[in-house]
């Protein structure tokens, strides 16, 4: 009843599984932990098979032998779709001899593709075509793939969820750590471009420090009051205060709260607002 991806970054070692289905909040398909592994379980699906398996890769077996410890316990495997990628990138797959048709996989070197119930048998080729023939970092190719799949036909039964989980190459001492992008849509006509609008958002977000006026003030993706707001205030220390102006105004238009906030991080200087980013941003026709 889904179709997805687990992989890995042969440049950074990151680990990510992402999923679209058409039911509700599938994301649960998706299991992963930094420096360990991926788990994608689905079909009839016994989710047992995320975390437990993601255990047993932590605790040093290989996918195959995760795999075939999981399988040994479920008592219909028959009906069941699973996807193991480890740290070292080893995959292992399992497409039951009884789930819906079309179904299927394909592995490839460091990543695997899985579907079932689909409107075509091209769709876990597709997905890995997409995947290996473009670029950019995991989650872009992981969603590349993801696109391919619905370009084939997708879900005989349409579209509603999806869910892209990526994580570090390396373990974390902090078990809440270690995670680079979780983004989930849970109930939506166009899964898939809701998850490429978060990506783009969440990239801007991670990426603030990076990001030039341009790119805030001109894109349909970055008009973002938040990201705005805060940039404005590093601009204004740098001595940049038209361009902070500019970019400050993108909030103060979309909530009177931003001046308030402001006004408010100066009196107990917070986050490096002080009466001089005030006077900046509050005042735009004063002398620079």
């Amino acid at each position: 009843m889904t179709y997805s991806i687990v992989a890995s970054c042969p440049d950074t070692g990151q680990i990510g599984v992402a999923v679209q289905s058409h039911w509700f909040a599938a994301g649960v398909v998706c299991w992963a932990k930094a420096g360990v592994g991926a788990v994608a379980t689905q079909a009839m699906a016994l989710i047992d098979h995320g975390p437990l398996g993601i255990e047993l890769m932590g605790g040093g077996a290989k996918p195959e032998e995760a795999m075939e410890r999981r399988l040994s316990l479920d008592p219909t495997p028959q009906v069941r779709q699973v996807a193991m990628i480890d740290a070292q990138s080893r995959v292992s797959v399992h497409t039951g001899s009884e789930t819906i048709p079309e179904s299927g996989h394909f592995v490839g070197d460091g990543f695997s593709c899985q579907a079932n119930m689909m409107w075509n048998s091209s769709v876990w080729g597709s997905m890995a075509d997409a995947f290996v023939g473009t670029n950019g970092d995991l989650p872009t190719r992981m969603l590349a793939a993801l696109y391919a799949a619905e370009s084939e036909g997708g879900d005989i039964r349409g579209k509603q969820s999806a869910r892209l989980l990526v994580v570090e190459s390396e373990i974390h001492p902090q078990p809440w750590k270690g995670t680079i992008v979780d983004i989930s849509v849970d109930d939506n006509s166009e899964p898939l471009v809701e998850l490429d609008r978060l990506l783009k958002m969440h990239n801007e977000y991670v990426n603030i420090n990076n990001l030039d006026v341009s790119e805030i003030t001109h894109t349909k993706h970055t008009r973002n009051p938040e990201i705005a707001f805060w940039k404005s205030i590093g601009l204004v220390q740098s001595g940049r205060i038209n361009e902070a102006r500019v970019l400050a105004s993108i909030a103060f238009k979309e909530n009177s709260g931003w001046e308030e906030l402001l006004r408010r991080c100066a009196n107990n200087g917070l986050a490096g607002v002080t009466d001089d980013t005030i006077s900046a941003l509050l005042h735009p026709n004063q002398d620079d």
